[in-house]
């Protein structure tokens, strides 16, 4: 089996900003080669890094392109979208409000939410903003895919349609990660202070920082703006990809920022806690619940590192430190952000592709600065990943390998036509298109996939947009013979995107009941 190794061309690693043509010092020096090679291997367009320490931006620089195939360099101020590291942001805005006692970590979410309902009535008038933030609800993603359920509806919409969804463990007892509870904190921001959650966040944290140009919506980068362009390895190649917009559940994950900017967020958290050039963000209290242990994360027992979630951060060690850590994730752009509060010390790395070298150079910046000897983070990501994506394409090609040649559907097309309903998923029509049908979510022209024929009453969804890649959904019958279910299969999480959506470990089936007139959005 052939596992692509990316080659990519040196001339636009090369294209980086001014300042990285200086010369560097001790203890980042060489820090360019390092970066450059790895951006080859990985097939990484675009990246970007800053390091603050001692309450200074020690390096800030960019390399590479906004986009394959242009000559637009990345800067230290071009921006990214950092996916899940926006969820400090809301966990802080909740914060600043904490300190202004209009509400309490622990108030449950109907105190402010009246009308919230989640699969159970005592879960629901329980549950509180610290159980949101801490992932300790129980419920988990929508579709996986990333962030795409209903994307572009209201997120009262999906705040309300969340009461249809089931536990994947029982409340507070365990991790559960869960973007849409922290669109739920997001409204409850709006709820008690009057200001919508993306107007909070640009009014209240980006400008005090003086975050100019970071942004809470993809429809905020105008044309022509110095704006990283999201890309996705398809089929073994790197490629350029449409920007999607995450702003129906913009508290999670909808931040768009350079790494120029995110240094005053960052030395906020390091330092004086809630501080930063004499202005004050949040209370040390504050920032103490937010780097506190909220909830264990899973670990290995003996052989492992222990790990816990804060509010809107993962918490760890580092070489004995204690280490505050997100990550972000989108199909398109990938994020590292950390900080070792005892040195001071703070890393933010940002791509536009998918990839685990931001792991990689992060850790190489923390052990220079904690005067470790080089070690071969590089090739220890690298490696696994190639591991990975062997195992995984195995495992994709058992898929097609247990496909049935040979059958047909069991009725003509036309009768698997119509519009379906469900509770959590809301609206699916399933249309005739030429001689293939087609199947749209929403009513939303984003969200429209042909259905290829796999076998029996089974189908191979393509979406439209080669980044959302595809997902197998099926038909059943009623008593009366006629085609009157949809199942659609999500993955919540793919084993390894580059290989595809599936296969994957983490999925569920919702079933979709056949309607006569389309269903009302709620």
């Amino acid at each position: 089996m052939r596992v692509p190794l990316f080659p990519f061309l040196l001339g636009l690693i090369l294209l980086v900003s001014a300042p990285a043509l200086q010369a560097q010092d001790a203890p980042l020096q060489g820090l360019d080669d390092f970066v450059e090679a790895g951006m080859a291997e990985w097939g990484i367009p675009g990246l970007a890094i800053a390091v603050v320490h001692d309450d200074e931006v020690v390096f800030a620089r960019g390399y590479g392109v906004h986009r394959k195939g242009e000559d637009v360099p990345v800067d230290e101020h071009s921006l990214f979208g950092v996916a899940s590291v926006s969820k400090a942001f809301t966990a802080a805005a909740l914060g600043m409000l904490v300190d202004e006692g209009r509400l309490h970590w622990d108030d449950p979410v109907t105190d402010h939410l009246p009308d919230f309902r989640l699969y159970d009535p005592y879960v629901s008038q329980t549950v509180t903003v610290r159980d949101l933030l801490a992932h300790r609800v129980g419920v988990g993603r929508m579709t996986g895919n990333r962030l795409r359920w209903l994307p572009h509806r209201d997120r009262s919409e999906l705040t309300y349609r969340i009461r249809h969804l089931g536990p994947e463990q029982t409340f507070r007892n365990g991790y559960v990660y869960s973007n849409v509870m922290y669109m739920v904190a997001g409204e409850v921001v709006e709820a008690v202070s009057g200001m919508t959650w993306d107007e909070f966040v640009a009014e209240r944290i980006f400008e005090p920082l003086g975050m100019e140009q970071s942004n809470t919506s993809v429809t905020q980068i105008q044309d022509g703006a110095n704006a990283a362009w999201p890309h996705q390895e398809i089929e073994g190649e790197v490629v350029p990809i449409p920007r999607r917009n995450f702003d129906a559940v913009g508290p999670s994950a909808s931040i768009n920022t350079s790494v120029a900017e995110i240094t005053a967020w960052m030395r906020t958290h390091l330092g004086t806690p809630g501080e930063v050039d004499g202005i004050r963000l949040f209370s040390e209290d504050v920032a103490r619940e937010m780097h506190r242990a909220q909830n264990r994360i899973p670990d290995a027992g003996l052989q492992g590192g222990l790990a816990s979630y804060g509010l809107g951060w993962r918490l760890s060690d580092y070489e004995g430190r204690r280490m505050s850590q997100h990550g972000g994730a989108t199909d398109g752009m990938n994020t590292n952000l950390v900080l070792l509060p005892e040195e001071n010390l703070g890393v933010i790395v940002v791509t536009n592709t998918f990839n685990s070298f931001m792991n990689a150079l992060a850790n190489r910046v923390l052990d220079r600065f904690l005067e470790i000897e080089d070690r071969e983070w590089d090739r220890m990501y690298r490696d696994g990943y190639l591991n990975a994506y062997q195992r995984t394409s195995a495992r994709r090609d058992s898929i097609h390998a247990a496909r049935e040649e040979g059958t047909a559907p069991t009725l003509p097309l036309e009768a698997y036509t119509g519009d379906f309903y469900d509770p959590l998923y809301a609206d699916v029509r399933v249309e005739l298109d030429g001689d293939g049908l087609v199947l749209t979510f929403w009513d939303d022209e984003t969200q429209v996939m042909d259905l290829e024929h796999w076998h029996h009453d089974t189908f191979r969804g393509v979406w439209r947009n080669p980044a959302q890649r595809e997902k197998f959904v099926w038909f059943s019958r009623g008593a009366d013979g006629s085609m009157d279910r949809l199942h659609v299969h999500w993955t919540l999480r793919p084993d390894l995107l580059q290989v595809g959506i599936y296969p994957s470990g983490y999925t569920r089936e919702a079933v979709f009941e056949r309607v006569e007139e389309p269903a009302p959005t709620r």
